[in-house]
């Protein structure tokens, strides 16, 4: 008979945006695109937007390994570094593919330096070269967009009323288009009183109560256009992150702040 063999993963969340997290430091756990998928399946596995794998580094204090729903490894999370942090219970640097992000615990908060912003096309990337402030491209009632790449590829469109956009339609064929060979998550962006309202559709997961990623680029693509200065409130589905980006009288840029609240739901046991 199999020996049945238990791995230890923690579910936690940012705002809604929900994780199962495994700390294969001292496993040496690795997973397949099919088990993550398996196990970040609502009704047959854990459940969550993204599966995480913490583990050793030789560059910061952890590694971090993010996989969305379907099985895909992406190069950052916000929401999924602030539960780590979190989860931690200390002030962490963190190993990814897009870098090293290193997050802050403040009181029932934690704040994350997300790094810096990318706008050159080929840096999104983008299948051809376009400007990245102004897209000269659209689809259907969307227009005008701008890309930023704060560790994923990211679009954002400016908009009267972010409900009447059927994002669980537009969002795939977006997601999907030929001019983003690495995909695309699509954000839908509404500025009032100096604030943000934003719903987001991750590519790999769909539509999320919250996505740090995506907080960040509409927050810089609306500093970069004038709407709005840092920092500033980005109002998801799941509650409000604050995003601070600036630009000195140089031109140059900041780092990327990320803060807002975590959630630990519980710890629990699953065969592997």
């Amino acid at each position: 008979m199999r020996a049945m063999v238990y791995h230890r993963f923690h579910k936690m969340h940012g705002l809604g945006n929900d994780f199962a997290i495994f700390d294969a430091r001292e496993t040496g756990l690795s997973l397949s695109g099919e088990q993550v998928a398996q196990l970040a399946h609502r009704q047959h596995g854990i459940g969550c937007d993204q599966l995480i794998l913490i583990g050793p580094s030789q560059r910061a204090d952890i590694a971090m390994t993010i996989y969305n729903q379907d099985g895909g490894e992406v190069g950052a999370c916000g929401n999924a570094t602030r539960c780590v942090v979190a989860l931690m219970g200390a002030d962490t640097s963190i190993e990814t593919s897009a870098g090293i992000l290193v997050g802050k615990l403040g009181g029932d908060e934690v704040t994350v330096d997300m790094g810096m912003p990318l706008f050159d096309w080929d840096k999104i990337p983008l299948g051809y070269a376009m400007d990245t402030l102004h897209m000269p491209i659209g689809w259907d009632q969307l227009n005008d967009p701008a890309t930023v790449n704060m560790g994923n590829p990211h679009i954002i469109f400016f908009v009267e009323d972010i409900d009447t956009v059927d994002l669980a339609t537009i969002g795939p064929i977006i997601e999907h288009d030929p001019v983003f060979p690495e995909r695309v998550n699509v954000n839908i962006a509404h500025i009032a009183n100096g604030e943000i309202r934003l719903r987001v559709w991750e590519r790999g997961a769909g539509l999320t109560l919250a996505c740090g990623t995506g907080a960040c680029a509409t927050a810089v693509a609306a500093i970069r256009r004038r709407f709005v200065t840092g920092p500033v409130a980005v109002h998801l589905p799941g509650g409000t992150l604050t995003i601070d980006w600036s630009i000195d009288a140089q031109g140059q840029y900041s780092h990327v702040q990320m803060t807002g609240a975590v959630t630990h739901v519980y710890s629990g046991q699953i065969e592997i």
